[in-house]
């Protein structure tokens, strides 16, 4: 009773308040700066479940800013890393954790058996997906993105209100993520919280949430402004749209069985460095970054199947394959680390506990 005993002196926060947060069951997408950000702080708030989905390992150039991590992360699974830490954090808080990112075949299902959606992403593509599935499920999400010095929060499709379609439109166009653009820890954790305090309020129902509401704060000049936008009643997102939308992502991904039987060419596009290192005959390593340079290896006639550590650049390597006249191509869905499970013989873990 004494850990939760300040918040709860808050009125708006009391016994009642607490009791909210206990039985809240809350999906965090993405474990990395944002979602390091706000974890700790849901967890320590006694929200009763937390999902972390993400099928990213950590590396070093992680550590600056994705706080839940240590050196001796390095190469683990950032969810495993993030619910052991959770967890000494607070015993009674349920992590439940998705070794695998979010995609148009798993989103709807697993934001299903959630209250409320976290966006701690830093991939538009994916931020359409999510407020789609979110549509379609009946939840809320609340979203944040970070570009240098900025980062923007705003809520989308609370108590039916305005969606991130509302917002951006259709504008799905590539923007540089932290990797490209760089990025200082104080921002992403800055923002992180802010979503954190969006979750706690919506889930305690008290004060004003960011819902049709876009707050952009600049670190650098200690400003923030407040944008209103209004819901689009023009727009239908339901099991339609979704399968019309997002149908191409399906039919362009495989199993690890499948790609690794009979004649196919598999592709690796990973960096070097990267690991499980994947050793066949059949394979050819050529990174994402230096793909369209080196189409000459590849043969426009053979069954060409593309991997990565997730399944994101690997899709990517398969638009542009596909612009250049390739066609029996097919990116193969938990890439290395679900291929190199197969070759190991080793079995195949629950992707849920």
């Amino acid at each position: 009773m004494n850990r939760y005993s300040r918040q709860k002196k808050l009125h708006q926060i009391g016994e009642t308040g607490q009791d909210k947060l206990k039985h809240a069951r809350v999906l965090v997408i993405g474990a990395g700066g944002l979602g390091c950000a706000v974890l700790p702080y849901l967890a320590s708030a006694g929200i009763g479940t937390l999902g972390i989905i993400d099928g990213d390992k950590v590396e070093e150039t992680n550590l600056h800013r994705q706080v839940l991590y240590t050196e001796r992360s390095l190469t683990r699974l950032k969810v495993e890393e993030a619910r052991n830490r959770l967890r000494a954090m607070n015993s009674s808080v349920e992590i439940e954790i998705f070794r695998e990112f979010l995609n148009a075949r798993n989103a709807i299902e697993i934001i299903s058996a959630y209250d409320l959606v976290v966006d701690a992403t830093d991939s538009i593509s994916i931020r359409y997906l999510i407020n789609d599935a979110c549509v379609i499920a009946g939840k809320a999400f609340v979203y944040a993105s970070v570009f240098k010095f900025e980062g923007q929060v705003s809520v989308f499709n609370y108590k039916n209100g305005p969606t991130y379609r509302c917002l951006f439109g259709e504008n799905e166009k590539a923007v540089q993520n932290c990797e490209e653009a760089g990025v200082m820890g104080t921002t992403v954790g800055l923002i992180g919280m802010l979503q954190a305090n969006e979750v706690m309020k919506i889930i305690t129902e008290t004060g004003e949430t960011l819902s049709g509401k876009l707050l952009v704060y600049d670190t650098l000049k200690n400003e923030q402004h407040n944008f209103s936008f209004k819901k689009n009643t023009k727009l239908k997102i339901d099991h339609e749209f979704f399968r019309n939308k997002y149908q191409k992502e399906y039919i362009r991904e495989t199993t690890p069985a499948e790609a690794l039987a009979g004649k196919k060419l598999l592709v690796d596009v990973r960096e070097l460095h990267e690991t499980p290192q994947i050793e066949l005959k059949n394979l050819i390593r050529i990174p994402l970054s230096e793909l369209e340079k080196n189409m000459q290896l590849l043969d426009k006639k053979a069954e060409i199947r593309l991997f990565c550590q997730s399944g994101i650049r690997s899709m990517k390597a398969l638009k542009i394959l596909e612009n250049k006249g390739f066609h029996n191509l097919k990116s193969i869905s938990g890439g290395a680390i679900e291929i190199s499970k197969i070759l190991n013989n080793e079995k195949e873990e629950e992707y849920i506990y």
